[in-house]
């Protein structure tokens, strides 16, 4: 299993439009930071969690011949506002995009791309075949996959483990029987948006005292705004087993 890192962005992205402070005028390519989303590969199966406006660019940074299903942590606009361009796959496939997620993120999917599921389809619109899930454990194509419930604020959303990797982004709240489901991680992806409290993400300092609660072997932070500061200087100040994750980053299990 190859996982990849497409994304590690804050829903704006780094550089920020209009900004000048020194992370968006940085030339550091781990400053610059595309909206979050990532791809698992497998032998049978190449499976995306998230899919936000900078898709295209992600996908051609990191070219895969196939996406065989999508796993969505929410309906915010950063991790769904790229459906549309996975066309080329649906129409090289030949047939609709599996997309799973809670039943009220697949309704406002539905509700965004109704052209996706119109009787009459334009022919060059996209398909999409809708899966309700819920937090428990899943097959998503062949690829055993836990949905663990997390808190975005005080909207209820999904993190994922797969084997001992596990990817939680736009999380504020892990409940307890989740945290449990975290532990004994080879490598954990976590949100930590930057320095001061959010009314919906981990800062840093949250994000290092929920790290020392699951212990995972390593962890890399991701979700990652302009206000954390430089990536070579804000991983100086890092635990030993904690790094700022960066797009195009990757791992093999």
């Amino acid at each position: 299993m190859k996982i990849t890192l497409l994304g590690t962005g804050t829903s704006q992205g780094v550089p920020v439009l209009g900004c000048d402070c020194e992370v968006c005028r940085s030339k550091d390519p781990r400053n610059n930071r595309l909206r979050t989303s990532v791809i698992i590969e497998t032998e049978t199966a190449n499976v995306l969690i998230d899919c936000g406006p900078d898709f295209r660019q992600q996908l051609l940074r990191n070219p895969v011949p196939h996406i065989d299903a999508v796993l969505l942590t929410h309906d915010h606009q950063d991790h769904v506002a790229g459906l549309d361009e996975l066309r080329a796959f649906i129409f090289n496939q030949n047939q609709p995009m599996p997309i799973y997620g809670e039943a009220e993120v697949l309704r406002n999917v539905r509700e965004r791309f109704n052209y996706a599921f119109s009787v009459n389809p334009y022919p060059g619109a996209p398909r999409f075949a809708l899966h309700t899930i819920q937090p428990g454990q899943l097959q998503i194509e062949g690829l055993p996959v836990h949905a663990l419930r997390v808190y975005h604020g005080t909207l209820p959303i999904l993190a994922f483990r797969l084997g001992n990797f596990a990817y939680a982004t736009d999380v504020n709240r892990i409940p307890e029987n989740s945290a449990q489901a975290l532990k004994n991680l080879d490598v954990l992806v976590l949100d930590a948006l930057h320095h001061t409290p959010h009314h919906s993400h981990f800062n840093l300092h949250e994000a290092l005292a929920e790290i020392a609660k699951l212990k995972p072997k390593k962890t890399f932070l991701t979700h990652v705004s302009h206000r954390m500061g430089l990536h070579n200087e804000v991983e100086k100040q890092l635990p030993e087993n904690v790094f700022l994750a960066f797009d195009g980053l990757r791992w093999q299990f």
